[in-house]
């Protein structure tokens, strides 16, 4: 995967630059709410309060514009490594000798350019581009909140292990469902490239078992179903568990800063900005857990595809071998010997001769002795 990704190295460094500027800018909202509760309301500031009115709107435009970019790159490189594999597969396949279209199912082939390509690329456009967003705007959103207040950042922290432990648990069983159904769908693929052309539906018509193939088509099926359905309730379970994890995390917030606030340690305005951070930081943390499970299952794509790229052809160029050029087409005989037939009458007649007779020319319907 990093081979592939090595000649979109400009434009993923543009893209990780452009990340970091929407996590910095990012950050910088709740400290203007910090400001409005802490500065510019007690001190009735009303030319303060239009600056940061103006600045906030400054900061949305810049935060849209660089969401926009982001996704513009990050598609650009998904699409472009997708296109990359696809074409490289499709190369790899088709240069394979006839032994292996004889060993492998056509819909099992085609699985793996459409469904398996496209399940990647889902993986590239759209969970690459997730990962390191959130990763970047995390590490940028805690250093923001030691800075204001250590100890509610120790404290937004004690909750961490509980988003990692169900998301590694979670993880593994929807890796092995993602990798079940992936099987199945491309059986039935297979089963409809077979049955769906002129040689299989007439073997099906000959044999007239409409019955057993509907039943066997019905099993694969139903197995998809009921693997989509449980990794529906995974996915919904693990998002559930994060989002009860983040409201505790977010009630410790308000409770211990609420009694620092009444004690005098830090301001209300501390306090708010906190609050927001908290929602900045769960809310990432969610994702990347997600993210996590996303790539986990993303991988079975990329396993499956480059299972065949992998697989060697079985004739292949000697090493230095260059491209033929201006080449002429002749044809050169050496040591080519070759005679007519002869006609059965004429290999029967010859062997009831007793001795050789002087050689003549074969003319049409007559035998050369």
């Amino acid at each position: 995967m990093l081979g592939l990704a090595r000649p979109y190295r400009a434009m993923l460094v543009g893209f990780v630059l452009a990340v970091i500027a929407q996590s910095v800018v990012a950050v910088i909202p709740p400290l203007l709410f910090r400001a409005l509760l802490d500065t510019a309301v007690p001190r009735e500031d009303q030319t303060m309060v239009t600056v940061l009115a103006l600045a906030a709107v400054a900061l949305a435009i810049a935060s849209a514009a660089l969401s926009l970019l982001q996704r513009w790159v990050s598609a650009r490189v998904g699409e472009g490594l997708i296109f990359d594999l696809r074409v490289a597969l499709f190369d790899h396949v088709q240069r394979m000798p006839v032994a292996f279209f004889t060993r492998t199912q056509t819909g099992a082939l085609m699985s793996r350019l459409n469904n398996d390509v496209v399940g990647a690329q889902q993986a590239v456009t759209s969970t690459l581009g997730t990962v390191v967003s959130n990763v970047i705007g995390l590490a940028v959103t805690l250093g923001v909140m030691l800075g204001l207040e250590w100890r509610l950042t120790i404290l937004t922290l004690l909750v961490l292990p509980a988003f990692v432990i169900p998301a590694r648990r979670i993880g593994r069983k929807l890796q092995v469902a993602t990798r079940e159904a992936m099987q199945l769908n491309a059986s039935m693929n297979n089963t409809v490239a077979e049955r769906f052309n002129v040689a299989g539906a007439l073997v099906v018509k000959l044999f007239g078992r409409y019955e057993h193939e509907r039943d066997g088509f019905a099993g694969r099926a139903g197995r998809v179903r009921d693997i989509g359905v449980r990794t529906a309730m995974y996915s919904r379970a693990l998002f559930v568990a994060l989002g009860l994890v983040a409201a505790v995390g977010t009630a410790v917030v308000y409770y211990i800063g609420g009694r620092l606030v009444i004690s005098g340690a830090i301001s209300i305005g501390t306090v708010a900005a906190f609050v927001i951070y908290v929602g900045q930081i769960y809310q990432p943390l969610t994702q990347l857990t997600n993210a996590r499970v996303d790539v986990m299952t993303a991988l079975v794509s990329f396993e499956r595809v480059f299972e065949v790229l992998d697989f060697p052809p079985l004739i292949t160029d000697r090493p230095g071998a260059v491209p033929l050029e201006g080449a002429r087409g002749r044809v050169v005989f050496d040591h080519v010997w070759f005679r007519h037939p002869r006609h059965r009458s004429c290999r029967s007649r010859r062997s009831r001769r007793a001795s050789p007779r002087p050689r003549r020319t074969a003319r049409s319907g007559s035998c050369a002795t």
